[in-house]
C-alpha cells in the first residue's frame, strides 16, 4: 500500500463537482454525479490466474471485479473483458474457457458484457471494466465509520495462502473447493442487504487485506477499531497451511505496511497474525454497521452471504490504529 501511495500521488484530485469520489480517498470505485438522483459507479480489475481451472478462473476475476460496485452499495449495469494472452496457445481452448466464465458470472449478477480489449501477453492475464449506478444520497463509501460502529465482515479469509499453496501442490481438495468457491461467489446478496438495511460505510476486502482495508476505512473516517482475531472466520485449511509459513509475498508486504498501526497483544500466534494481512481475492465486504441496525442487518445477510461475522468495533483515537485481541 506504501508503494502505491507514492505512485498515486502523481495522480491531480478531480476538480470536477461532480466527480464525489475520487482516488484521493482510496475507495473501491470512482463515481460521478449524472443528476440529483443517479451517479455512475466505475472500477477496474484484472489478474493472473489464481486457480488451475481456466473457467473457474474467469468466474473468480469476474466476480473480484464486481466486487467493488456492490461495495459502494450500487447496482452493476454492464461490464468490459480485460484479456492478455500469448497468441502461441490460442487455439488451445484455455482462452474461450476464462472468457466463457466471466460472461457467465456476470449473467448470474444480471449485465451483458458489451465489448472489450485484449493484447497479446506471455503471461494471462483477465478481469473487467464494471460500470454500476447508485443513488448519491444512499451510496457507501469507506469514509463513514463512526465509533460504537460493529464490523462486520461476509466471506471467509485465507484465498491468498490458499492460492499460493494451490501453485506448489500443497492445498488438499477440500481447501481448493472451499476458496474457488468463496471466490466465484458474487457479493451481489451482501450488498443488496446492505442496502437494505441502510448502511453507509463499507469497502471489500481483496489484495491489502483485511488489516490493509480497514486501516485504509479508518484512515479516511478518522478513527481507530478493535478486532477479535478469533471472530475472523477463516477457510478451510487456510490456518493449518499458515503454520507452514508459505505466504504470499503480498501478504508480507500488507503485514509490514501496517506494521505501525496495528497492536497484537502477547500470545497470538505468527500464523494468525499472518492471516489477518492475507492479501485476498474477491473477499467480502468489510461493513461499519450502527448497533441498531445489526440484528436486522444479520437476518438479511443469513440466506445472503457466506458468512455473517461481527469481527470488532470502531472507537475513538488515532486514526488507522487497529487494536487485535
Amino acid at each position: 500500500m506504501a508503494e502505491l501511495a507514492q505512485v498515486l500521488r502523481h495522480v491531480f484530485p478531480a476538480e470536477d463537482p461532480n466527480a464525489l469520489v475520487d482516488a484521493s480517498t482510496g475507495d473501491d470505485a470512482a463515481v460521478y454525479l449524472l443528476d440529483e438522483n443517479r451517479a455512475l459507479v466505475v472500477t477496474t480489475d484484472f489478474f493472473t490466474p489464481i486457480v488451475d481451472d481456466a473457467y473457474d478462473f474467469g468466474q473468480i476475476a469476474a466476480a473480484n471485479a464486481l466486487s467493488d460496485i456492490y461495495a459502494m452499495g450500487a447496482k452493476p449495469l454492464f461490464a468490459l473483458n480485460l484479456l492478455a494472452f500469448p497468441r502461441e496457445h490460442l487455439d488451445e481452448g484455455s482462452m474461450g474457457k476464462i472468457i466463457q466464465g466471466g460472461a457467465e458470472k456476470c449473467r448470474e449478477a444480471g449485465i451483458p458484457i458489451l465489448g472489450g480489449h485484449s493484447i497479446d501477453d506471455a503471461e494471462p492475464k483477465y478481469g473487467l471494466v464494471a460500470i454500476g449506478e447508485v443513488d448519491p444520497k444512499r451510496m457507501c463509501t469507506n469514509d463513514g465509520a463512526r465509533p460504537g460502529q460493529q464490523l462486520v465482515l461476509t466471506k471467509a479469509i485465507g484465498t491468498g495462502i490458499i492460492a499460493t499453496a494451490i501453485k506448489s501442490g500443497d492445498a488438499d481438495t477440500q481447501a481448493i473447493e472451499a476458496v474457488t468457491h468463496s471466490m466465484a461467489t458474487l457479493n451481489r446478496g451482501a450488498g443488496e442487504a446492505m442496502m437494505e438495511v441502510g448502511i453507509r460505510t463499507a469497502t471489500d476486502v481483496t489484495g491489502f487485506g483485511l488489516l490493509g482495508h480497514l486501516r485504509q476505512m479508518l484512515k479516511a473516517s478518522g478513527v481507530s477499531a478493535s478486532i477479535d482475531s478469533e471472530a475472523v472466520p477463516l477457510l478451510p485449511g487456510a490456518l493449518e497451511l499458515a503454520h507452514t509459513k508459505s505466504f504470499p509475498g503480498g501478504t508480507l508486504r500488507n503485514m509490514a505496511d501496517v506494521k505501525e498501526d496495528v497492536f497484537f497483544p502477547e500470545g497470538i500466534p505468527e500464523a494468525r497474525r499472518l492471516l489477518l494481512a492475507d492479501a485476498q481475492t474477491s473477499g467480502g465486504l468489510l461493513m461499519a454497521v450502527p448497533p441498531e441496525l445489526l440484528p436486522e442487518l444479520l437476518v438479511h445477510l443469513e440466506d445472503e452471504a457466506p458468512v455473517a461475522a461481527v469481527i470488532g468495533e470502531i472507537e475513538e483515537g488515532t486514526p488507522g490504529r487497529i487494536q487485535v485481541t
